[in-house]
């Protein structure tokens, strides 16, 4: 057998239980496509001010395990803030529920091969729908296809910065630069 074949296999029996647990139910709407696994991955944090998160129909969403990397700049350096689900929530449910957020997609890029996607979408966030725009920046996720859905294996973002301008291919004409 091949070495390409075994690592086939081992993925298999890895990622078996994966495509069968979720916290959470996954709505058939949220996990059938790209398309919706986008739109629940935004719609998911939204809200206003007073109102609780969809953390459950989140979790749906991902694999057990799932990473998130935040990045951030500190004295001139990079850091990454790497979390998995629940560390997550606890860093932004309080702000999202006592400040309102909003976050929307402005534009995607997807590149997919096979059973794998990846996907640059660039973002932008408010505490309110028609209030200002606080910030942009671009999600970076990683996701798969089992045979009957879809899953977010990780997902990693960057805001925009005056050093850290989001570049032309990741924004749409329509948006300033």
């Amino acid at each position: 057998m091949s070495r390409a074949a075994r690592l086939a296999g081992a993925f298999a029996l890895l990622l078996g239980p994966v495509t069968g647990s979720a916290q959470t139910p996954a709505l058939a709407g949220d996990v059938g496509s790209i398309d919706g696994m986008l739109r629940a991955f935004y719609d998911v944090i939204s809200g206003p001010a007073g109102q609780a998160r969809q953390w459950g129909r989140d979790s749906s969403l991902y694999i057990p395990g799932v990473r998130f990397v935040a990045m951030s700049v500190r004295g001139g350096q990079p850091v990454a803030e790497v979390m998995d689900h629940a560390e997550f929530i606890r860093s932004v449910n309080g702000p999202f529920v006592q400040q309102g957020f909003f976050e929307r997609e402005l534009h995607r890029v997807v590149r997919r091969f096979g059973n794998i996607a990846h996907v640059f979408s660039t973002y932008e966030f408010r505490t309110t729908p028609d209030g200002p725009m606080l910030g942009r920046g671009v999600n970076s996720i990683e996701l798969f296809w089992d045979g009957r859905r879809w899953w977010i294996a990780g997902a990693i973002w960057d805001a925009e910065r005056p050093d850290n301008p989001i570049p032309p291919e990741f924004l749409p004409s329509s948006v300033p630069r």
